[in-house]
């Protein structure tokens, strides 16, 4: 599994000057736009996977599902990594479950404002080797312990691991080796997934005042990014959004509160670049009456965005009402009849004769009572998923079929018999065929679909199919 572990700015660092008072009320708004960087990077990481939770300060989350419809892990990190620092992440880490990515990226130890990417365990280091230097202080279960560890001289998860655990669970509570077992991957978590609000409806304080309408961009950039994870929660566009601002408090009595901008678009979309191409370009055209401190975004229009079809061909959905058929036939006109063919199943029990491929103009629907698989070679019988155009004959040793070795009969016989009625004219006979199917195993090259022929004078086995 693949989880990633986003923590924003820590408010511990700030410093508020000499006075306690200040200091406190400095930490506690750097706490709550640090709560803030959480909230917005859960609702942005959203475009990833629907399993994103807050554990503690941090956002983790599954993207396991997600590498290939994102391109693979490498292109999936990168681009979470850009994104994430957008937002505010400080600190990314990657590990097997949430609470080792968690304790990952709480032991960087960087200048304030860097931002510091763990490699994932999965593709370097065991993840033991990983969590046995990091201090206790980056599990949280081990906060009202650490004292006492300390003492018994117990400072890394390492140590804490290689106590006894029958020591362990008389002297501490349940809780602490409860989620060790979590951290190193022998327990499963249950974290509670974040929920998608209803409406969207985001605010963002910029972190200085901005006197231009075209840099609000910038600012409206990290709104429009979560805008993109609610929508794809929702499997959503958006048609219409209006973005906000709120002038500066020492702002002139004419200047008036703030001002707001609607942009629309003409088809349903999630596209973060190009909302923020049409943002920019609405933007160009406005003159602020007064610096902007704060911004706010709310999704006016959303409707339903169906995802879109790695097929060539067209479906029902994509191609204005045409459908498939139409546009075969369409195609075929183009290329001629010859050049586009169509699959069709034929009432048949030989195996290779139970598709035929015609003109997709020709094509007729799979008539009633077409062999499948329960029919043609009995229920339970497994099919293989390669089928050879034409059957290779085997070696036989002492009555046994050879390839790669000897094989080893598993399951048959299922007998097919049919084809009387199929006459070559060019060859002067009849396609008849009468076989004993068999799934055999070989050392070598695995399960085979074999069968042996019972019309010739002297049977033979032949090899018609492999098993995936």
């Amino acid at each position: 599994m693949w989880w990633s572990a986003l923590l924003p700015p820590d408010p511990s660092g700030t410093d508020a000057g000499a006075g306690a008072q200040a200091r406190a009320d400095a930490l506690a708004c750097a706490a709550a736009r640090a709560d803030a960087t959480a909230q917005a990077l859960a609702l942005w990481a959203l475009r990833f996977t629907p399993r994103v939770a807050r554990l503690d300060e941090a956002v983790v989350m599954d993207v396991a599902a997600s590498l290939r419809l994102f391109g693979g892990a490498a292109a999936l990190r990168e681009r979470v990594q850009a994104e994430a620092t957008e937002l505010g992440a400080t600190r990314i880490a990657w590990a097997p479950n949430g609470l080792a990515a968690l304790a990952l990226a709480r032991a960087v130890r960087m200048a304030p404002g860097a931002l510091s990417v763990l490699a994932a365990p999965v593709d370097a280091a065991p993840l033991t080797a990983q969590l046995d230097p990091l201090p206790l202080t980056v599990l949280s279960a081990t906060a009202p312990h650490r004292q006492t560890l300390a003492h018994i001289g117990c400072r890394t998860l390492g140590q804490l691991r290689r106590l006894p655990r029958a020591g362990l669970a008389r002297r501490f509570d349940a809780a602490l080796l409860h989620a060790l077992d979590q951290l190193y991957g022998h327990a499963p978590q249950t974290p509670t997934w974040v929920r998608t609000p209803a409406v969207f409806d985001a605010r963002l304080e910029l972190p200085h005042r901005v006197d231009e309408a075209g840099a609000l961009v910038f600012g409206a950039r990290r709104l429009l990014l979560q805008l993109a994870g609610w929508l794809a929660a929702r499997q959503a566009g958006t048609t219409a959004f209006t973005l906000h601002w709120a002038h500066d408090a020492m702002r002139s009595r004419g200047a008036g509160e703030g001002g707001q901008l609607t942009v629309r678009t003409a088809e349903p979309t999630r596209e973060v670049e190009h909302l923020a191409r049409l943002l920019a370009e609405h933007l160009a055209r406005v003159t602020l009456a007064a610096p902007v401190g704060d911004l706010r975004l709310l999704a006016d229009e959303v409707r339903p965005l169906a995802p879109r079809s790695a097929s060539w061909l067209p479906d029902d959905a994509q191609s204005e009402g045409e459908t498939l058929s139409n546009a075969l036939e369409r195609i075929a006109v183009r290329l001629g009849p010859d050049r586009v063919q169509c699959p069709v199943l034929v009432d048949d029990h030989r195996p290779e004769h139970m598709c035929r491929w015609q003109s997709a103009g020709q094509a007729l629907p799979r008539r009633a009572g077409a062999p499948d698989a329960d029919t043609a070679f009995g229920p339970g019988l497994p099919q293989p998923a390669f089928v050879l155009p034409q059957p290779l004959k085997l070696w036989v040793h002492q009555h046994r079929p050879l390839y790669q070795g000897e094989l080893q009969l598993l399951l048959g016989p299922q007998r097919v018999e049919g084809g009387w009625w199929d006459r070559d004219e060019a060859l002067g006979h009849t396609r008849h065929a009468v076989r004993d199917y068999w799934v055999a195993a070989s050392a070598q090259a695995g399960l085979l679909w074999v069968f042996q022929t019972r019309l010739a004078e002297e049977p033979a086995w032949f090899l018609h199919g492999f098993f995936a």
